[in-house]
């Protein structure tokens, strides 16, 4: 069958079949002024027409190239052909453009032979690409550089392709595949290396790289190993970086693993605590970690806490052993007993890692000028290891600036800090300052501030939204307390910020005004003593049925003096109210209760001797009828008390 080809591809064709031949080369040249040549027969197209083409036309350049060093005479006359090439200037036929060089490398380095179709360009068909790197070097020596990175990095790519396969073969997925394998620079470049030295063993002399290379990631069991990993909850992340670190010797990942399950370290902290060990945490001996766990667990730090340590303090595994005794001693001089250190190790496992031993002295001795002992140190340490996880200059000092400007002494910060040391593990702009702003809001005074967070550190641990504010909106809505006196009530008792609204607060409301109180006269009860509400109706109950039943007081009595209920039944109330009985005399509940057993006693002798001289005659007639009513009611008392 005959195929028609185009007038200029013939041209083409043909010059490219007979690059010398003067007919063609000339009707390239064509100039109108010329005569016209004959044009020759049509050549047929044949199979792989383009390649052949392509190939011809290489020859044709390195031919070009040869006879521009000797030039025909027939072109040296030829005018229009020297206008041409000065008109329109080209590049020298032998450079290769940057893409095209990039091809050749690729092709000529390519896994897998490409799809073969009539017309195709396959690698061993295009100049080797030694011959192509040696024409290019003659042009520009800095090229071969640039060559033979190009050369490294489509190694790479082969590299990277023969360990997807192997990926492939075990069983993983393409995404997971390429996620990892994108994550493993260093090691495909140990491959790559390792598979390079094999060139040189006479057993794979002749092989080619892929078989080597897929040898060398075979040999090193990195696909089992990925899969074992994987099923310890280690993610493909944590996996690169650690077959990165271990530099080849993968033995030494499974290893340390099987070693960090025999001291309770959980699957999912695995991979954590490997990576954040150190880079020569491979390359350590079992011995030497071994010795380590003996040591801590010799000194309080029990053996099933030495995973959970760990996997928080992996950098522990990285340390000596002169350096974990020296950092254990430093707690130990501190008058810490082995109980009182494992438990700080087991709380805050940070302390014994995360800090150079110079920060160490430096924080405890910050601590000191509070008017600390070290022994006291040492004890706030244990309760509160945290403290040491602390900056002075980003927390310490900040917070202690600013309490000072609440008025608060070194002796007052001392009290905070070993009540709530927790305190000083804040940052007091984001926690502090927004509470203190809100005490000032609702009505507490500028000087009662400070006092109350001396009086009550653990007020400051509190949410201001979820605890504060909602106790304060409860006392102002349920409790009767008025906008006027929430503030005093606040600064006189900030403990009720820290009660339950449902369990302790709403329960001892619903009791007092069944007792017939309102909520306004609640309120004011709360204003005069705040403590009211935080007792429990078990304790508030038998006071009440006394003060009613045997003392045979009004209600009015107790709303006039709600610290009544602070008062002890068995130790204060009734002991007194039997010397009153036995002495036929009677007082209010403020002056019953509220002073010392020296002057409750002075107060009785007093009143008894006034009515003994009121019945001998000789009491003067400016007794008062309150005195005279307070006998009364003494007898009164007195005889309920006897029947």
């Amino acid at each position: 069958m005959l195929t028609y080809t185009p007038p200029s591809l013939h041209l083409h064709l043909h010059l490219h079949r007979y690059p010398h031949s003067t007919t063609i080369s000339s009707s390239l040249h064509h100039h109108p002024n010329h005569p016209t040549t004959t044009a020759p027969d049509p050549v047929l197209r044949i199979h792989n027409s383009k390649t052949t083409s392509f190939l011809h036309h290489r020859q044709l350049a390195t031919t070009t190239t040869n006879e521009t060093k000797n030039p025909p005479q027939e072109y040296e006359n030829d005018h229009h052909h020297h206008r041409d090439s000065e008109d329109k200037p080209k590049t020298p036929p032998h450079i290769l453009p940057p893409q095209e060089k990039q091809n050749i490398l690729e092709m000529s380095l390519v896994t897998k032979r490409g799809p073969q179709f009539p017309g195709s360009i396959y690698a061993n068909s295009l100049p080797s690409l030694q011959s192509v790197i040696q024409t290019q070097n003659e042009d520009d020596e800095d090229d071969e550089e640039v060559m033979i990175r190009r050369a490294l990095d489509i190694r790479r790519k082969v590299t990277a392709e023969v360990f997807k396969a192997a990926m492939k073969k075990g069983k993983f997925g393409i995404t997971y595949s390429t996620n990892l394998v994108n994550r493993l620079p260093d090691f495909i470049d140990h491959v790559m290396i390792e598979a390079a030295a094999l060139k040189r063993s006479p057993e794979f002399k002749d092989s080619t790289f892929n078989l080597r290379a897929k040898l060398v990631i075979d040999h090193s069991n990195v696909v089992p190993l990925i899969r074992w990993l994987k099923h310890n909850n280690l993610s493909y992340p944590k996996i690169a970086k650690l077959i990165c670190m271990s530099k080849g010797n993968l033995d030494s990942i499974r290893r340390l693993v099987e070693w960090l399950k025999t001291v309770y370290v959980k699957g999912e902290f695995l991979g954590a605590t490997l990576l954040k060990s150190g880079d020569d945490i491979l390359h350590r001996s079992l011995e030497e970690l071994d010795e380590i766990v003996d040591y801590l667990e010799s000194n309080g730090v029990r053996r099933d806490w030495i995973g959970f340590v760990i996997s928080r303090c992996p950098r522990l595994l990285s340390y000596s052993m002169e350096e974990v005794k020296t950092r254990v001693d430093f707690y130990l001089n501190m008058g810490m007993n082995e109980n009182d250190f494992g438990t700080m190790v087991f709380d805050y496992p940070g302390v014994l890692g995360y800090f150079t031993l110079e920060e160490m002295n430096q924080k405890v001795n910050y601590l000191k000028e509070f008017g600390l002992s070290t022994e006291d140190v040492g004890k706030l340490l244990a309760f509160r290891p945290q403290l040491m996880g602390c900056s002075i200059e980003e927390r310490w000092k900040p917070l202690v600036k600013y309490l000072y400007y609440l008025g608060i002494s070194r002796d007052g910060m001392r009290r905070m800090l070993t009540i709530k040391p927790m305190i000083f593990c804040f940052n007091f702009e984001a926690t502090i300052a927004p509470k203190v702003q809100f005490f000032r809001d609702i009505g507490v005074r500028e000087d009662a501030i400070g006092n109350m967070l001396v009086k009550f550190p653990p007020l400051l641990t509190y949410s201001l939204h979820k605890k504060i504010r909602p106790v304060v909106i409860y006392l102002m809505t349920k409790a009767g307390v008025t906008e006027k006196d929430i503030g005093k009530v606040i600064a006189l008792g900030p403990e009720l910020l820290g009660c339950n609204i449902a369990k302790t607060l709403e329960v001892n409301v619903k009791y007092f005004l069944s007792l017939g109180i309102r909520v306004r006269q609640l309120g004011e009860m709360i204003g005069d003593f705040p403590k009211l509400l935080r007792y429990k109706v078990d304790l508030l109950y038998p006071k009440y049925q006394y003060l009613r039943r045997t003392m045979v007081r009004p209600l009015q009595d107790v709303i006039e003096f709600p610290r009544f209920f602070s008062y002890s039944l068995e130790e204060r109330i009734i002991p007194r109210h039997k010397i009153m009985v036995e002495n036929r005399v009677n007082f209010k509940l403020r002056y019953m209760l509220a002073c010392t057993d020296e002057e409750f006693n002075q107060r009785v002798a007093d009143k008894v001797e006034r009515r003994r001289r009121f019945e001998s005659g000789r009491m003067d007639d400016a007794v008062s009828d309150s005195q005279m009513a307070e006998g009364t009611l003494g007898k009164t008392a007195s005889s309920s008390l006897s029947s």
